[in-house]
């Protein structure tokens, strides 16, 4: 009886990070791909066309329901799959099968836009910008990792110049209203921030929509000399010798850049929320899907459910 009861109470906003009426949303929006891709699983492993009716055989262990349940609150809260095990009365393997069924479901549900188009590439934030009027702003951000044993090869590729620990970065775009519209270019926390976003291929996206305009920081800048006029990073400093009137010029007008870049920062914030953002313990190559997930759910706000 204590189970039944912890299992509703994990549907609460305090485990899952989203309303009982969003998760419900939720649910019935993946409950057809994950049938679909369970039949594909089943067709795979047996080779042959069914022979009975679907929904005849053993019923499952977690309803998909609490499937989904499970997965978010490992996302919210990294809670251990053991744990989670006990709290729903199974095997702590079906836990762990369930999260990576779940998964990636969410992680191919794209970011939400204000009129419902979900975005998926770079490319389709950029003709969406273009469309809407929309003044894109770019960041990155890194996400701690376990370090890779000794002996292996590109083991010094994970140490951020910055945070001087092992890291993965990711880059993040996101609107006026700080609202993520597109997360990817993962790569080793020791690359930098421009290098990652190129290699999305931006710098062709740019040059094929010459009017979509983006903010950036001090770390763009070699992005920004290669299309002035379309990426913003701000001001440079003047010199030290400079009077304290052009000084304080370059510091009103720094200023307002970072106001108008601000919601990208707010739009990280947001997803660090999510405890499997702050610290990632799990294997590093489900770090960039298990970042594009979050990033689903926590654009979901933009729509009404």
């Amino acid at each position: 009886m204590w189970t039944i009861g912890a299992r509703a109470a994990f549907a609460h906003y305090a485990f899952t990070g989203i309303s009982r009426h969003h998760l419900r949303q939720l649910v019935d929006e993946l409950r057809p791909a994950f049938a679909a891709a369970r039949e594909g699983r089943l067709y795979a492993r047996r080779r042959h066309e069914r022979r009975r009716r679907a929904g005849a055989g053993r019923l499952p262990a977690l309803s998909f329901a609490d499937r989904v349940v499970a997965t978010l609150v490992y996302l919210r809260l990294a809670i251990p799959h053991e744990a989670l095990a006990v709290v729903f009365g199974v095997d702590r393997t079906t836990i762990t099968r369930a999260i990576g069924q779940i998964r990636p479901l969410l992680a191919a549900r794209g970011c939400a836009t204000p009129d419902g188009v979900r975005l998926h590439t770079l490319a389709d934030v950029f003709a969406y910008a273009a469309n809407a009027g929309v003044t894109l702003r770019l960041d990155a951000t890194e996400v701690r990792v376990r370090r890779p044993r000794a002996g292996r090869v590109g083991r010094k590729a994970f140490i951020s110049g910055k945070l001087k620990q092992n890291t993965i970065k990711g880059s993040v775009v996101s609107d006026a209203d700080g609202f993520t519209v597109w997360c990817g270019g993962f790569r080793p926390g020791r690359m930098h921030d421009a290098t990652a976003i190129r290699t999305e291929g931006i710098d062709a996206l740019l040059d094929c929509w010459p009017q979509v305009q983006v903010l950036v920081d001090a770390a763009y800048r070699g992005l920004a000399n290669d299309h002035p006029g379309q990426v913003h990073p701000p001001p440079l400093p003047p010199p030290k010798t400079a009077p304290e009137p052009v000084r304080q010029c370059w510091r009103q007008k720094r200023k307002a850049q970072s106001s108008q870049r601000i919601p990208v920062e707010h739009a990280i914030a947001e997803m660090k929320w999510w405890r499997q953002l702050q610290r990632f313990t799990g294997r590093r190559e489900l770090l960039p899907e298990t970042f594009t997930a979050i990033a689903s759910l926590v654009s979901d706000r933009l729509i009404t459910w």
